[in-house]
C-alpha cells in the first residue's frame, strides 16, 4: 500500500471522508460501550508540536492510546524544526521509529517537507493555512445533530483563516455550500478560493454578516487573532467588532440553527458568553469529536478500507 497522508483536504476524496464519518461513528460507539478496539496495537505516533494545545494535544494522544498504541509528544523546545533541525533530516530519522506523524505548526511547507521526506504517514494537525482534522471533526458533529450534511449551509463569522481555508476544500467534496462574512483586508486566501470554486465548491465570501448569516444551518466563529498574531490582537478588536456572533446574529440563521467554535473562545469577542452556553451551541460536542475522527484517520491511514471492510471487530 503506498504511503498516505493527510495533508489537507486534495488528499481526500469525498468516499473516503464519508468513510471515515462511519469509522468514526463506529469507533465512538465502541468506546461508549467499554469495547476495547486496539485497530492499532503496537504501533507508534510521533507528536511535533511548534505551537501549544489543549484539544489537539489530548486527542491524538489519548486516541492513539485507546487504539492500542503509543505516542510521543515533541514540544516547541524539542525539536525546533527549521532551527536546530531540518524538517526534512527530522522526518527521515522519525520514520525509521515510529508508524505515524503529526505536525502542528505554523508554516505549511515546513509540514509539506516533512510529509515529502517521511516514508511513513503524515497528518496536518494545525497550520496557518489550514486545519482539516478539526473540520472533520465538525462535519461529524453536523450528521449527528442533522443527520446528514446534505443541502447544509454553514457560515462562518470572522477572520478569514486556516478554518476558512479547510471549510472552503470541504465544500469541495461534501453536499454543503459555505459562507464567510469577514472584514475587508481579512479575507481568506485567493487561491484556495479560486481553486475551490472551480472545483464545484458554493461558496460566499461578504463582508455582510446578515448575507452570509440568512438561511445558515450552522453559524461558525473562532478567534479573532490566531496564534502568532497576538501583537494584532488590539487592531483586530478594532477590525471585527460588528463581527461577534451574539444572540442577533443568530436569530439571522435558520430557527434550528447550530452555532459552533472549534475553541478556544475568548468570550465577549467574537462570541457571547450566552451564545457559547446557550441551547444552540455544539462547540463541546466539535471537541469530544475531534477525538474519535482522528482515530478514525490514524487508522485509515495505517489500515485499508478494504481491510477493514474484512475485519469482523468494524462490520458487526
Amino acid at each position: 500500500m503506498n504511503k498516505r497522508d493527510l495533508l489537507n483536504f486534495r488528499d481526500l476524496s469525498r468516499d473516503e471522508m464519508v468513510r471515515i464519518f462511519a469509522l468514526a461513528t463506529g469507533l465512538k460507539r465502541k468506546q461508549r460501550q467499554e469495547i476495547p478496539h486496539p485497530l492499532l496495537a503496537r504501533k507508534c505516533l510521533a507528536m511535533i508540536f511548534e505551537k501549544p494545545s489543549l484539544r489537539t494535544r489530548v486527542t491524538f494522544e489519548a486516541g492513539m492510546v485507546q487504539l492500542g498504541g503509543h505516542a510521543v509528544f515533541l514540544g516547541p523546545n524539542e525539536v525546533q524544526l527549521g532551527v536546530r533541525e531540518a524538517p526534512a533530516d527530522c522526518a527521515r530519522s522519525l520514520s525509521r521509529w515510529v508508524d505515524l506523524i503529526t505536525v502542528r505548526t505554523f508554516s505549511q511547507a515546513i509540514l509539506e517537507e516533512m510529509a515529502a521526506y517521511a516514508s511513513v504517514p503524515v497528518i496536518n494537525a494545525l497550520t496557518d493555512l489550514s486545519h482539516p482534522c478539526q473540520v472533520l471533526a465538525d462535519c461529524l458533529t453536523l450528521i449527528e445533530h442533522k443527520g446528514d450534511l446534505k443541502g447544509l449551509k454553514v457560515a462562518f463569522i470572522g477572520d478569514g483563516n486556516n478554518m476558512v481555508h479547510s471549510w472552503m476544500e470541504a465544500a469541495e467534496k461534501l453536499p454543503i455550500s459555505f459562507a464567510v462574512a469577514c472584514p475587508r483586508g481579512y479575507e481568506p486566501n485567493r487561491q484556495i478560493e479560486e481553486q475551490a470554486r472551480k472545483n464545484g465548491a458554493r461558496i460566499t465570501v461578504t463582508d455582510s454578516v446578515e448575507e452570509a448569516v440568512t438561511g445558515a444551518d450552522a453559524v461558525y466563529t473562532d478567534v479573532w487573532a490566531s496564534m502568532g498574531q497576538e501583537e494584532e490582537t488590539a487592531e483586530r478588536v478594532k477590525a471585527f467588532r460588528d463581527y461577534q456572533v451574539n444572540e442577533k446574529v443568530v436569530a439571522m440563521a435558520k430557527k434550528d440553527a447550530v452555532v459552533m467554535h472549534c475553541l478556544p473562545a475568548h468570550r465577549g469577542q467574537e462570541i457571547t458568553h450566552e451564545v457559547l452556553e446557550g441551547s444552540q451551541s455544539i462547540a463541546f460536542d466539535q471537541a469530544e469529536n475531534r477525538l474519535h475522527v482522528q482515530k478514525a484517520v490514524m487508522v485509515w491511514l495505517l489500515r485499508s478500507f478494504k481491510d477493514l471492510d474484512d475485519d469482523p471487530w468494524i462490520t458487526t
